[in-house]
Protein backbone atom coordinates (compact mmCIF):
# COMPACT_ATOMS: atom_id res chain seq x y z
CA UNK A 1 0.00 0.00 0.00
CA UNK A 2 1.05 3.75 -1.16
CA UNK A 3 1.82 5.88 2.03
CA UNK A 4 0.65 9.95 1.82
CA UNK A 5 2.90 12.75 2.76
CA UNK A 6 1.59 15.66 4.11
CA UNK A 7 4.71 17.74 4.13
CA UNK A 8 4.49 21.58 4.89
CA UNK A 9 7.06 24.74 5.51
CA UNK A 10 5.82 26.65 8.89
CA UNK A 11 7.45 29.00 10.77
CA UNK A 12 8.07 28.65 14.25
CA UNK A 13 4.71 29.75 15.56
CA UNK A 14 3.38 27.58 13.40
CA UNK A 15 2.18 29.75 10.15
CA UNK A 16 2.28 28.17 6.86
CA UNK A 17 1.49 30.91 4.58
CA UNK A 18 3.47 31.25 1.36
CA UNK A 19 4.25 34.62 2.09
CA UNK A 20 5.96 33.86 5.20
CA UNK A 21 8.93 32.02 5.95
CA UNK A 22 12.24 32.27 3.72
CA UNK A 23 13.18 28.47 2.21
CA UNK A 24 16.74 28.46 1.29
CA UNK A 25 19.15 26.51 -0.36
CA UNK A 26 19.32 23.30 2.11
CA UNK A 27 15.46 23.13 2.71
CA UNK A 28 14.64 23.33 -1.64
CA UNK A 29 17.44 20.10 -1.59
CA UNK A 30 16.01 18.23 0.93
CA UNK A 31 12.28 18.80 -0.51
CA UNK A 32 13.89 17.68 -4.01
CA UNK A 33 15.27 14.38 -1.75
CA UNK A 34 11.93 13.66 -0.60
CA UNK A 35 10.27 14.09 -4.05
CA UNK A 36 12.57 10.92 -4.54
CA UNK A 37 9.87 8.99 -3.01
CA UNK A 38 7.30 10.16 -4.83
CA UNK A 39 5.32 10.06 -7.80
CA UNK A 40 1.97 11.92 -7.27
CA UNK A 41 1.45 15.48 -5.48
CA UNK A 42 -2.47 15.96 -4.57
CA UNK A 43 -3.48 19.27 -3.86
CA UNK A 44 -6.46 21.45 -3.55
CA UNK A 45 -7.41 24.27 -6.24
CA UNK A 46 -5.61 27.05 -3.93
CA UNK A 47 -2.00 25.15 -3.85
CA UNK A 48 -2.32 23.98 -7.14
CA UNK A 49 -2.35 27.09 -8.81
CA UNK A 50 0.35 28.05 -6.44
CA UNK A 51 2.39 25.36 -7.25
CA UNK A 52 1.71 25.64 -11.51
CA UNK A 53 2.60 27.11 -13.52
CA UNK A 54 5.18 29.01 -10.96
CA UNK A 55 7.62 25.93 -10.93
CA UNK A 56 6.75 24.43 -14.11
CA UNK A 57 8.20 27.49 -16.02
CA UNK A 58 10.86 27.41 -14.05
CA UNK A 59 11.61 24.13 -14.81
CA UNK A 60 11.40 25.13 -18.85
CA UNK A 61 13.29 28.19 -18.26
CA UNK A 62 15.62 27.47 -15.74
CA UNK A 63 15.04 30.10 -14.04
CA UNK A 64 15.54 29.68 -10.67
CA UNK A 65 17.81 31.87 -8.33
CA UNK A 66 19.92 28.33 -7.19
CA UNK A 67 20.96 25.31 -8.37
CA UNK A 68 18.57 24.04 -5.82
CA UNK A 69 15.42 26.05 -6.75
CA UNK A 70 16.07 24.63 -10.44
CA UNK A 71 15.99 20.84 -9.04
CA UNK A 72 13.23 21.25 -7.13
CA UNK A 73 11.43 22.93 -10.55
CA UNK A 74 12.63 19.98 -12.04
CA UNK A 75 11.58 16.93 -10.33
CA UNK A 76 8.14 19.04 -9.58
CA UNK A 77 7.54 19.00 -13.22
CA UNK A 78 8.48 15.68 -13.81
CA UNK A 79 6.02 14.01 -11.64
CA UNK A 80 2.08 13.46 -11.81
CA UNK A 81 -0.27 16.16 -10.27
CA UNK A 82 -4.53 15.12 -9.18
CA UNK A 83 -5.97 18.64 -8.67
CA UNK A 84 -9.21 17.99 -6.38
CA UNK A 85 -11.41 21.27 -7.24
CA UNK A 86 -15.20 22.41 -7.21
CA UNK A 87 -14.46 25.33 -9.77
CA UNK A 88 -11.55 24.11 -12.03
CA UNK A 89 -12.94 22.62 -15.36
CA UNK A 90 -10.06 21.70 -16.88
CA UNK A 91 -5.59 22.19 -16.20
CA UNK A 92 -3.30 22.98 -18.85
CA UNK A 93 -0.33 21.17 -17.44
CA UNK A 94 0.72 18.31 -18.89
CA UNK A 95 0.87 15.55 -15.95
CA UNK A 96 -2.04 17.09 -14.15
CA UNK A 97 -5.59 15.49 -13.83
CA UNK A 98 -8.29 16.81 -12.18
CA UNK A 99 -10.12 14.31 -9.51
CA UNK A 100 -12.78 12.30 -10.47
CA UNK A 101 -14.30 10.90 -7.40
CA UNK A 102 -14.29 12.46 -3.77
CA UNK A 103 -11.49 12.42 -1.21
CA UNK A 104 -11.86 9.72 0.21
CA UNK A 105 -12.22 7.32 -2.67
CA UNK A 106 -9.86 8.94 -4.75
CA UNK A 107 -7.22 8.71 -2.20
CA UNK A 108 -8.14 5.05 -1.26
CA UNK A 109 -7.98 3.92 -4.73
CA UNK A 110 -4.55 5.44 -5.07
CA UNK A 111 -2.97 3.82 -2.43
CA UNK A 112 -3.84 0.35 -3.76
CA UNK A 113 -2.28 1.37 -6.56
CA UNK A 114 1.03 0.28 -7.57
CA UNK A 115 3.95 3.57 -7.61
CA UNK A 116 5.78 5.29 -4.88
CA UNK A 117 4.39 7.45 -2.33
CA UNK A 118 1.90 10.24 -2.37
CA UNK A 119 2.85 13.70 -1.46
CA UNK A 120 0.02 16.75 -0.35
CA UNK A 121 0.74 20.16 0.92
CA UNK A 122 -1.32 23.07 1.41
CA UNK A 123 -3.86 23.20 4.62
CA UNK A 124 -7.59 22.96 3.50
CA UNK A 125 -7.20 19.69 1.66
CA UNK A 126 -4.35 17.95 3.88
CA UNK A 127 -6.60 19.20 6.68
CA UNK A 128 -9.52 17.13 5.01
CA UNK A 129 -7.09 14.07 4.66
CA UNK A 130 -5.93 13.96 8.14
CA UNK A 131 -9.40 14.14 9.27
CA UNK A 132 -9.97 11.49 7.24
CA UNK A 133 -7.12 9.54 8.54
CA UNK A 134 -5.64 8.72 5.29
CA UNK A 135 -2.10 10.69 6.35
CA UNK A 136 0.41 8.48 6.99
CA UNK A 137 3.88 10.33 6.97
CA UNK A 138 4.26 13.92 8.00
CA UNK A 139 7.18 16.13 6.68
CA UNK A 140 7.07 19.69 8.81
CA UNK A 141 10.28 21.99 8.37
CA UNK A 142 10.07 24.54 10.62
CA UNK A 143 11.61 27.92 9.72
CA UNK A 144 13.90 29.92 12.89
CA UNK A 145 11.05 32.96 12.63
CA UNK A 146 8.00 34.05 14.16
CA UNK A 147 5.82 35.63 11.44
CA UNK A 148 2.92 36.66 14.25
CA UNK A 149 0.32 36.62 11.25
CA UNK A 150 -0.67 34.76 8.87
CA UNK A 151 -2.69 31.37 8.14
CA UNK A 152 -1.78 28.32 10.73
CA UNK A 153 -1.51 24.94 10.52
CA UNK A 154 -4.51 22.51 10.51
CA UNK A 155 -6.24 25.86 11.32
CA UNK A 156 -10.07 24.72 11.92
CA UNK A 157 -9.73 21.32 11.20
CA UNK A 158 -11.55 18.85 13.55
CA UNK A 159 -9.72 15.79 15.00
CA UNK A 160 -12.07 13.12 16.44
CA UNK A 161 -8.77 12.17 18.76
CA UNK A 162 -5.39 13.63 19.20
CA UNK A 163 -2.73 11.68 16.66
CA UNK A 164 0.19 10.34 18.04
CA UNK A 165 2.62 10.10 16.06
CA UNK A 166 6.03 8.73 15.98
CA UNK A 167 9.05 10.70 15.31
CA UNK A 168 11.41 8.65 12.53
CA UNK A 169 13.78 11.56 11.08
CA UNK A 170 15.23 15.23 12.39
CA UNK A 171 17.44 16.87 10.16
CA UNK A 172 19.25 20.44 11.67
CA UNK A 173 19.83 23.30 8.55
CA UNK A 174 23.04 25.37 9.18
CA UNK A 175 20.14 27.83 8.01
CA UNK A 176 18.44 27.02 11.42
CA UNK A 177 15.64 25.71 9.48
CA UNK A 178 14.48 22.23 11.11
CA UNK A 179 13.40 18.82 9.47
CA UNK A 180 11.10 16.80 11.06
CA UNK A 181 8.94 13.42 10.00
CA UNK A 182 6.74 11.77 11.45
CA UNK A 183 5.19 8.17 11.24
CA UNK A 184 1.51 7.46 12.08
CA UNK A 185 1.93 4.09 14.15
Amino acid sequence: MRNLIFGINVTLDGCCDHTKGYPNEEVHEYFTNLMQEVDLVVYGRKTYELMVPFWPDMASNKSGQTKAMNDFAQKFDAIGKLVFSRTLNSVEDRNTRLASAGLREEILKLKQEEGKKIMTGGVDLPSQLIELGLVDEFVVVIHPMLAGEGRRLLDGSNLREMLKLDLVESKVFESGHVALRYLKP
